[in-house]
């Protein structure tokens, strides 16, 4: 009876208002015709300026002291319009004829930077004096900018303030707006797979500490999105500093505190309704977020505190209307300390903190509230680095940080777990408990520039890591139900088990940025990797090039190629440690017709997995406006991790580093930029292929309970094509409108039986192909609150998935099933506000 409920549910239709869906579409065919009028608007508007009401930003730069002037700095003014300059031989810049509004200015220098923003009024001209400080990581590559690639030969982009602030973002959080760059997708776990790898295989860093969670390997920590001056993902760094991983690494900077005055912001006040079928059920969410910086001592400290409260459903569509959320509940707070100790010194101390409960986890139209997991997670990190500049352009930077995450993975209830070919009952089967920290120390020096056979910029360090993984494992019994509803499957476990380990790290690194000539740039550089887990030591040898292929340098040939090593994972190595099954066949009355032991093996010894990749683009700057790029990139991994069942005299479920995968990307991206608007396209032909079988899947977070022979297939995040288009466009009457289009092939998945067995070429069948075009649309105001004060507001409204196009999330895979092929829980068409208060 339950089953039967449950089915006519799930066959529902979706309900759709007429009218309701006619507005839709006026308003979303309306949206599209302002974002295709608004470049000949702002075309026609430049053209027919004559300078009137608008106004002029001018300034210095200097390093220390105003006496202190400095040359060739980059500035950039960020706000309605964008415009790049170099500072004079007196270290003086200015923008002519800027329209009023709220500019962000940025200078930047080899390892110094200063940010400022301003409100400039119709027909001003405003002075402002930039200082030059330390900037906060040892990348000195300039964060402000959108063309970054530009300067670096490995594969790079960097998602801006601007973006971060404007773009469509549905959970407003910053891993949410990494599909911005081409080659990066949400995979249908929803985790986020950047260029063609797992998310434990890809780095992440924030202000580059390492932020994974050391038993896993996947990215564990909160950051409320205000706090993020950029993020950048490069998938294929050929700078030695980065290391243990062998996909990608996306690396975050935080703003720095301002030294002069206070600024506070405050959004999402309002809570989110919850709609069930036209009814207001609750709450849907909750999200208010507040932020201050300002200092504390002028010029000397300045001090940095963002809090955030988040209380989010997220619906299952295909569930009944009551019984279809995951509930999310988190306090992600963030605190930061920038010191300018002199003009040489300065220094950063920051701590996060970021609790989080995860209710009905791996909740699904075939898993019901009452057989998911809930997780609980706690964490803090506390990050200090010193700056300390040992010459105009040389620099020492100290860094250190010490990281903890816990999570626990508790049940519903202890119900039996069964599987049945349409849904799932009983208590989820899994129990952990995990205590993980990393203590990690890092220094770098970033030498004077050489002279000798063209210019060198070397830099060398060192960093050392020490992780600890304590936890405990919990397996009870899995009862697979086929056609017949009888059990015909069951799988017991060994006890509960606890178990511990602990990993020392070491690295040293040295690199050279060499420029021969003014068009050939070399990157060469080398790093060592030693882990006590695995008992090696590694040489990771890199190298990459820009060349310019014409005297203008607009068109730049860039490539390379480089090796990289991970890092083993804790629960690889008590792996042998955790609970053991017993599979046992069922006959038709239920008794036990044939039962194998496994018990659980690490076959020959841990390595670290090791890839090998390579690239090669062309880039070529066609029109003063227009830039286009063609590359080709691929990564070849070995001695990757996978679990599989080994049948023999002693049958055992073996892990082993006998895994292979591959990625190989060709793109074509292209961006035009004029004075009103930007446009960003690009179309990816990839392929992602390698072992299916990931440690993660089966002992991580949610772990599956039937394990399967691993097979070599299409991975599951696998993308033959994706077409990627937005835009940044100032709008009349002061509108900012960033549309966002995603289209691309659907995700692969394969077709199993009633005992779960794997029928066929392994994902062999994909969803059907995705599209989705998000749009955000915002305004600033200024309200007076005082005779000198102003209430600066940005209110604005984000849809999802405009033109409600069918994005199932759920398939029924199984063959033995009336509904085989069918596809469930589409992500249907929402609505955000958007509301901020900043004074």
């Amino acid at each position: 009876m339950p089953e039967i409920c449950v089915r006519r549910e799930l066959e529902r239709p979706r309900k759709r208002v007429p009218n309701d869906h006619l507005c839709l579409r006026m308003l979303s065919a309306c949206a599209i015709l302002l974002f295709l009028s608004t470049p000949c608007f702002a075309a026609r508007n430049a053209d027919t300026n004559d300078g009137r009401g608008t106004g002029r930003l001018g300034g210095t730069v200097s390093t220390g002291t105003a006496d202190r002037l400095y040359a060739g700095a980059k500035v950039q003014a960020s706000g309605s319009v964008t415009m790049q300059t170099e500072t004079n031989g007196e270290g003086k810049f200015a923008f002519d004829e800027l329209p009023p509004g709220t500019y962000t200015l940025t200078a930047n220098a080899p390892g110094l930077e200063a940010e400022q923003t301003v409100i400039l009024e119709a027909s001003q001209a405003m002075q402002v004096s930039l200082q030059l400080k330390p900037v906060r990581t040892t990348t000195t590559i300039d964060v402000a900018s959108a063309d970054t690639a530009q300067k670096t030969p490995a594969p790079t982009q960097t998602i801006v303030e601007k973006t971060l602030r404007d773009a469509p973002n549905v959970n407003e959080r910053l891993e949410t707006l990494l599909p911005l760059v081409p080659g990066v997708v949400r995979g249908p776990d929803g985790h986020i797979n950047m260029k063609g790898a797992r998310n434990t295989q890809s780095g992440a860093l924030v202000n580059s500490a390492n932020v994974t969670d050391p038993a896993t390997g996947s990215p564990a920590m909160n950051l409320p999105i205000d706090v993020v001056s950029s993020v950048e993902v490069v998938s294929n760094p050929y700078d030695p500093q980065y290391g243990k991983f062998t996909g990608a690494v996306s690396s975050v900077e935080t703003k720095i505190g301002n030294y002069e005055k206070y600024h506070y912001s405050i959004q999402n006040v309002l809570p989110r309704l919850r709609d069930r079928d036209g009814s207001i059920v609750g709450i849907g969410a909750a999200t208010p977020r507040a932020t201050f910086t300002g200092p504390l001592v002028r010029d000397k400290l300045a001090f940095t505190q963002s809090l955030e409260y988040r209380f989010v459903r997220t619906p299952v569509n295909s569930l009944p209307p009551l019984e279809r959320d995951t509930t999310l509940e988190s306090v992600d707070s963030y605190t930061q300390g920038d010191l300018n100790i002199s003009p040489t010194q300065t220094a950063t101390l920051s701590l996060a903190v970021y609790p989080q409960k995860l209710r009905y986890m791996g909740l699904n139209t075939f898993t019901p509230q009452p057989a998911t997991a809930d997780l609980h997670q706690r964490g803090y990190q506390v990050y200090a680095q010193h700056r300390y500049l040992t010459g105009d352009e040389s620099a020492l930077i100290s860094q250190f940080s010490y990281k903890t995450y816990d999570a626990d993975v508790s049940a519903q209830s202890d119900d039996p777990y069964k599987l049945f070919i349409e849904t799932t009952e009983g208590g989820y089967f899994n129990r952990q408990a995990r205590r993980t920290w990393r203590l990690e120390w890092q220094e770098s020096y970033q030498f004077a520039p050489r002279h000798f056979l063209g210019t060198h910029e070397f830099k060398a360090g060192l960093n050392y890591a020490h992780s600890s993984y304590d936890g405990q494992q919990t397996f009870l019994p899995v009862e697979l139900i086929g056609v017949s509803g009888l059990p015909v499957e069951r799988i017991t476990f060994t006890p509960p088990t606890s178990f511990g380990v602990d990993q020392d790290e070491t690295a040293w690194f040295a690199g050279d940025h060499w420029s021969p000539s003014n068009r050939v740039t070399l990157d060469l550089g080398v790093r060592f990797d030693n882990d006590t887990v695995a008992g090696s030591t590694h040489v990771a040898p890199r190298a990459g090039f820009i060349l310019a292929l014409t005297n203008d340098g607009k068109t730049l040939l860039k490539g390379g190629v480089g090796m990289f090593y991970d890092r083993v994972p804790l629960i690889d190595p008590v792996f042998e440690h955790m609970p053991e099954r017993t599979v046992s066949t069922l006959d038709e009355n239920g008794a036990v017709s044939s039962a194998t032991e496994y018990v659980n093996r690490i076959g020959g010894g841990l390595h670290n997995p090791e890839s090998i990749s390579w690239n090669a683009a062309i880039e070529r700057q066609v029109l003063e406006r227009l830039t286009i790029k063609a590359a080709y990139e691929q990564r070849n991994t070995t001695k990757d991790f996978t679990v599989s069942p080994v049948s023999g005299a002693i049958s055992s479920v073996m892990l082993s580093n006998t895994g292979r995968d591959s990625y190989r990307e060709y793109q074509v991206a292209g961006r035009y930029r004029a004075d009103r608007f930007t446009l960003n396209g690009s179309y990816v032909r990839s392929r992602a292929f390698g072992n299916l079988n990931d440690p993660a899947l089966f002992f991580g977070n949610n772990p599956q309970a039937v394990i399967q022979p691993d097979a070599r297939a299409r991975l599951p995040f696998d993308v033959p094509n994706r077409l990627l288009f937005w835009g940044d466009i100032s709008g009349p009457f002061k509108l900012t409108l960033i549309p966002v289009y995603d289209l691309h092939s659907g995700f692969p998945y394969s077709t199993w039986n009633q005992v779960r067995e794997y029928v066929g070429p392994r994902n062999d069948r994909r969803y059907p192909r995705f599209s989705s075009m998000d749009l955000q649309i915002s305004r600033p105001f200024s309200l007076h609150v005082g005779e000198s004060r102003h209430l600066q507001v940005r209110a604005g409204f984000g849809v999802f998935n405009v033109f409600n196009h069918f994005n199932p999330r759920d398939v029924q895979n199984n063959l033995d099933s009336d509904r085989f092929g069918e596809f469930f829980n589409d992500a249907w068409r929402e609505y955000r506000g958007k509301f901020v208060f900043q004074f």
